[in-house]
């Protein structure tokens, strides 16, 4: 299999730099008129495939919001990753997981195994029990052509606390999964398989991120607050793997299918203005 650096580079220039999460959190599932239960989630899931699995080039579902209907919810989530798959789209599963050791490599086997049934082209991350306790998650995601997305440097006030603290050696502990996973693609063309989570809301991070050479995703925009104007001053100039990632502001417009795609195609295009200025 094509590595998922060389996947995700195709599709972000072929379909544009967009992630749209499936977050069916009950506000949303009550917006759209739908009851809060697992055939409210299926109905949710399946419009949200019909109308972007298609168009964009990733799709971020939200685990716990499948997780919480039980094991009838999981095999929802189950089927949309494969749907949205099937379609063209590029799955990044939100599920934030982070452990060590025989637990570590269960999360991964689950998510970036081809024989798992919540098989997904890759995942979000915790490093903060240390980079390398994610190890059996970077080694499962290169031997199935898989990418890992570690959280660095993330917009909610209570992030700062650790991610802004001071190792040893000088550096913030975000600074030093910046830079281990920058290690871990360095060389990669056209992309390394390896990304960084960077809340869009953070303003300027005085963090290098130069050197990551791997895809950088940026949640938080459009309804919490990220513009595309803004991401200039959260990444610099170069903006080539930026993935500004929205939820709310296309959901919202649901649940008419015309109206996701018309949503979501207004902000790749208000992100494709900002990124290639």
């Amino acid at each position: 299999m094509e590595s998922f650096g060389t996947r995700l580079r195709r599709l972000m220039d072929s379909r544009g730099q967009l992630c749209v999460g499936i977050d069916p959190h009950p506000a949303l599932l009550t917006a759209w008129g739908l009851t809060e239960s697992v055939d409210g989630l299926a109905r949710f899931s399946e419009t949200v495939v019909e109308a972007l699995a298609d168009r964009v080039a990733v799709v971020k579902p939200q685990s716990a919001f499948f997780e919480r209907f039980g094991s009838r919810g999981i095999s929802i989530l189950e089927s949309t990753i494969r749907q949205c798959r099937a379609a063209g789209a590029l799955v990044l599963l939100d599920v934030k997981r982070g452990d060590i050791g025989s637990t570590m490599q269960a999360y991964a086997s689950a998510y970036l195994d081809p024989t798992s049934p919540l098989y997904a082209d890759a995942v979000t991350a915790t490093p903060f029990l240390g980079v390398g306790s994610l190890a059996p998650m970077f080694n499962t995601a290169r031997t199935h052509g898989g990418g890992v997305f570690a959280l660095a440097l993330t917009s909610n006030p209570e992030g700062a606390a650790v991610q802004h603290a001071r190792t040893a050696d000088g550096r913030t502990v975000a600074q030093t999964v910046i830079d281990e996973i920058s290690q871990l693609n360095k060389g990669s063309e056209p992309l390394g398989d390896f990304g960084l989570v960077v809340g869009a809301t953070i303003g300027r991070t005085d963090h290098d991120l130069s050197k990551v050479n791997g895809p950088l995703l940026a949640p938080g925009m459009g309804a919490q607050g990220g513009t595309a104007a803004g991401l200039r001053e959260v990444f610099g100039s170069d903006l080539s793997a930026v993935l500004p990632s929205y939820s709310r502001e296309v959901l919202g417009a649901g649940p008419s299918v015309a109206a996701l795609r018309a949503a979501s195609d207004r902000v790749r295009d208000d992100c494709a203005a900002a990124l290639a200025g």
